[in-house]
């Protein structure tokens, strides 16, 4: 079972348009409406690869209602921590060519009440023997301090859980010094993590061992259109895959990292997983989750044969 852990969930819409322009009218060509948050789409991924999930989340108002409702429909176990404020509701406009414009609500502000209740939530359902990871994503709430992450980490660890973490800055930066077993940033997260601009894959590669040397066990790392990294104690893999149209690149990043640790969360095998569901994601429309049908595992490469001097196609400044 992979037990996820979203703080500030939301309910999703994605339109499709021929372009965004400014100031006009623009009529959509399709539109969805899914749960969101970093933790739902693991749940999401590892639900339609057939696995059982449990999605921890905060939920308040008809938002939260709406996000519980689309969870349960898709298969997923809610275990939801109730909230005053209401839900966030998040907006996504996707162009013909791949560009993706995204407006996120700030979200509810949790009380210190509500923090703690979250944290109790996942030790109620966190089952030894039974769950294979704790995934903790996404960014914190109002009202949660920076150190909420590592609390989390700390505990989870004493309960003999292994952790998943996907979050940035502070947070991450906190979370560190209790050795979460796998964290996943993306390049931009990778740069603001080691405070310096990553030009190449090479770069990245040194700022990943470099969160190794402040406490990550292991890194998970996307490179957006130029592929994945693996840095671990084992050794380090680089992954990227053949990509025939780009349609939506929300939720890529979460279903890669379902797909990491349904393969396990270790080695090679599992970044080749974490490759394939990712470049799976990117082309469906809006945050679905790729199912095991969605993924091509013949597009794919891993090698421990890292291109150093491979120059990032966005790279970060």
């Amino acid at each position: 079972m992979i037990l996820t852990v979203t703080p500030n969930p939301s309910l999703d819409r994605t339109y499709e348009v021929p372009s965004l322009d400014r100031g006009e009218v623009i009529r959509a060509t399709g539109e969805r409406m899914d749960p969101g948050g970093k933790g739902v789409n693991v749940s999401r991924a590892a639900a339609a690869a057939g696995r059982h999930t449990v999605a921890v989340l905060p939920l308040g108002g008809a938002p939260g209602a709406l996000v519980a409702q689309l969870l349960d429909a898709q298969g997923i176990e809610v275990a939801p921590v109730p909230v005053a404020g209401a839900t966030r509701s998040n907006i996504s406009v996707a162009e013909p060519d791949g560009t993706l414009t995204k407006i996120n609500a700030p979200g509810p502000e949790l009380s210190a009440a509500e923090a703690e209740l979250l944290l109790e939530t996942v030790r109620r359902h966190y089952r030894p023997g039974n769950t294979d990871w704790i995934t903790c994503c996404g960014s914190l709430p109002r009202g949660l301090a920076p150190s909420w992450y590592a609390d989390l980490v700390a505990r989870a660890h004493a309960a003999g859980a292994r952790i998943a973490l996907d979050t940035s800055g502070r947070a991450l930066r906190e979370a560190l010094r209790e050795r979460p077993d796998v964290v996943k940033p993306n390049a931009e997260e990778l740069a603001e993590a080691v405070g310096r601009p990553l030009a190449t894959v090479g770069d990245a590669v040194k700022a990943a061992e470099e969160l190794r040397e402040q406490g990550a066990r292991a890194v998970l790392a996307s490179l957006g259109a130029d592929g994945q990294l693996l840095v671990e104690e084992a050794g380090a893999w680089f992954g990227s895959a053949r990509v025939d149209v780009v349609r939506s690149n929300v939720g890529a990043g979460d279903a890669s990292l379902a797909g990491f640790l349904i393969a396990g969360g270790r080695g090679p095998a599992a970044l080749a997983s974490a490759v394939a569901h990712g470049a799976a994601a990117v082309q469906l429309p809006g945050s679905v989750m790729p199912g095991p049908a969605d993924l091509d595992a013949s597009a794919v490469t891993v090698t421990t044969e890292i291109p150093m001097d491979l120059p990032l196609t966005e790279p970060v400044p």
